[in-house]
């Protein structure tokens, strides 16, 4: 039975029908990668199959979460809202659907309504009746703030990342994911990837790297004219059945476009209809004309090229060290950009790739080190935050600045004229920047990009909300570029396939160059192995002695060597519980709701005790002398 059914969905904003009759259906176990343009209507899709905004028409099946005990549908947005002040509290409310879960299983089981107890069983086994260590991890891979952080005071990224770990924490039957990889990093990404290649329930994904989509994907859907055509298979599999049907129904466009002038001239030279077959054959006409004409597809090329004559280098850092305080993000840091190089910057979130190109730039200094560039450098920057757009203005005036025409290479050329070669129709002259789409902003900053003549661009990652299509051009247009390129990207796909070097910046501040970025990623993993070999046995390892603290007293020394058994036991006792608990007749156990109090009680007591012997170890290593 299908988890979640859409039919005939349609959505218009104003004059714009975005959908104009989606029909989804999505199995359990199956991940289902959503792809289409930018302003298809995507994230405007997810949101109604969520129910966060009504479809004009149209019907949507969700599956039902009961009572707050998990199930139902999960969103990840592009702009995430979230519940408390902090970072605790929010990740507290993600799993509160398991506690409520628990407390339904002890009424049920109470009470004696056996079904309502198997069923809550049922999906405590699936899902473990404690969440204390799935939280934590979750939260470390994703790189979420500390707990005590105040949600008022995070960025963006982190956001973005908590409320990801939000969303997979939440166990719904249904995941729907906006772009997931936007602020992670590579390694993040990486561990993502195969997190949700083992998701159990079902997946809708919508995301710009091709990669993940790759490895994930068991089926494309993609938003063609405001309707959902599907594709079994990967992303690759798509891409080739996408290009037959395309060519299918060009040929057939061409057919009815011959038929329809072919008809059409035998109704002009031919006298009123009087026969049947004479009104059949106009009928015929009419219904060939009612079509809806096949719409092409938009395609648009980018030329960055500024005809900058190579020579020397266009930026050159040597020594470069940038700290906050005590926190080092880089030292030492050699670099140096020609026209024609395209170098990516790799290394985990918060390493200081951003903060680089903010000194290759000139708007952040160096603490020490050379930073030059050359006379004739005019650079120009892509960030993050898509900033440099009015939101307030139109697209028309932050193209042309208050000008009708704009110079393009020699040539002055109308705005409006400009504007149509990143597609924005004339329909969307006049619409607020702040109305356009994540990817519509970033074409609208290309297209920037291309007037001001710029021949050392500073991207950071420039591939977030972009569509497959627009991703696709801007590739060709760097590789083309005679200028040089600093890119900061997540997009393995992407780095692979522009960057004619990459630099990365590693914990402790060294930053190291390589051919690509397949084979930074190999240092850094026989990097990772020579450490753990270096490292002693988990067994023989010993807190560093801490100064001024003497040794045990008798009666510490007894509970010091008592402690090991009271763990060893305590764990015996959850494990014996967890067994006990997720047998199949537990639920008949009249002591089931007593056992799960104490297993859920057992986890702070064990971390009392290994607190307490990690204290006491110290000060009987420090003794030992």
């Amino acid at each position: 039975m299908d988890l979640l059914v859409a039919s005939g969905v349609e959505i218009s904003f104003g004059d714009r029908r975005v959908l104009r009759g989606c029909d989804l259906r999505v199995a359990p176990g199956e991940r289902v990668g959503l792809v289409g343009a930018n302003g298809s209507g995507k994230s405007t899709f997810l949101r109604v199959l969520s129910g966060q905004i009504a479809a004009d028409r149209g019907d949507v099946q969700r599956p039902a979460g009961a009572s707050g005990t998990g199930g139902g549908l999960g969103l990840l947005e592009q702009d995430p809202r979230m519940p408390g002040a902090t970072v605790g509290e929010a990740l507290d409310d993600a799993v509160g659907w398991h506690a409520a879960l628990t407390r339904a299983w002890e009424a049920a089981m109470a009470s004696g309504d056996t079904a309502v107890a198997a069923a809550c069983q049922e999906r405590l086994d699936m899902h473990g009746w404690t969440l204390g260590h799935r939280v934590q991890a979750v939260a470390e891979r994703l790189g979420v703030p500390p707990r005590g952080r105040a949600l008022s005071a995070l960025s963006g990224g982190e956001r973005r990342r908590l409320a990801l770990a939000r969303v997979l924490l939440g166990a719904p039957d249904v995941l729907l994911l906006d772009e997931p990889t936007n602020h992670l990093d590579a390694e993040t990404i990486t561990w993502l990837e195969g997190f949700l290649a083992g998701w159990g329930g079902a997946l809708l994904l919508v995301t710009h790297d091709r990669y993940l989509l790759e490895a994930v994907a068991t089926r494309i859907v993609e938003i063609e004219d405001g309707l959902t055509v599907s594709y079994d298979g990967s992303y690759a599999d798509f891409l080739l059945s996408r290009a037959e049907r395309q060519a299918r129904l060009r040929q057939a466009e061409d057919r009815r476009l011959a038929l329809i002038a072919r008809e059409a001239e035998w109704a002009s030279r031919s006298p009123a209809a009087r026969t049947t077959k004479q009104k059949a054959r106009l009928q015929r006409l009419d219904a060939l004309q009612a079509q809806r004409p096949l719409r092409r597809e938009e395609a648009f090329s980018l030329d960055l090229r500024t005809g900058f004559k190579r020579g020397g280098p266009l930026l050159e850092l040597t020594g470069v060290k940038k700290a906050y305080g005590e926190r080092v993000l880089f030292s030492g840091l050699d670099l140096v950009v020609r026209p024609g190089e395209r170098v990516g910057i790799l290394g985990p979130n918060g390493i200081g790739k951003s903060t680089l190109l903010h000194i290759a730039g000139g708007t952040v200094a160096p603490d020490r080190g050379e930073v030059l560039r050359a006379p004739r450098v005019v650079p120009a920057v892509l960030d993050q935050a898509r900033s440099g757009l009015d939101l307030g203005a139109t697209v028309f005036e932050n193209a042309g600045g208050g000008v009708d025409h704009v110079r393009v290479g020699d040539q002055s050329v109308h705005v409006a004229t400009f504007l149509s070669r990143f597609l924005f129709g004339r329909e969307m002259l006049d619409q607020p920047a702040s109305t356009l789409s994540g990817g519509e902003r970033a074409r609208l900053l290309l297209a920037r990009l291309l007037l001001r003549g710029a021949n050392l661009l500073l991207l950071d990652e420039p591939t977030n909300d972009l569509d497959l299509t627009t991703l696709g051009v801007l590739e060709e247009a760097l590789m083309d570029f005679d200028g040089g390129v600093l890119v900061v990207s997540h997009d393995r796909a992407f780095i692979d396939r522009v960057c004619t070097g990459v630099l990365r910046i590693e914990a402790g501040g060294r930053a190291t160059a390589y051919a690509s970025r397949l084979q930074a990623d190999e240092a850094a993993q026989r990097g990772s192995a020579d450490e753990a070999r270096a490292r002693p046995p988990a067994g023989d390892a010993r807190p560093a002695p801490k100064p001024g603290k003497r040794g045990l007293s008798y009666k510490e020394a007894q509970e010091h060597a008592a402690l090991p058994q009271r763990i060893e036991a305590l764990e015996a006792e959850l494990g014996a519980l967890g067994e006990r608990l997720s047998a199949a007749d537990a639920w008949k156990d009249p002591a089931a709701a007593a056992a799960s109090a104490r297993a859920a009680a057992i986890p702070a007591e064990l971390d009392a005790l290994w607190t307490r012997w990690s204290e006491l170890e110290d000060r009987a290593t420090e003794a030992r002398g």
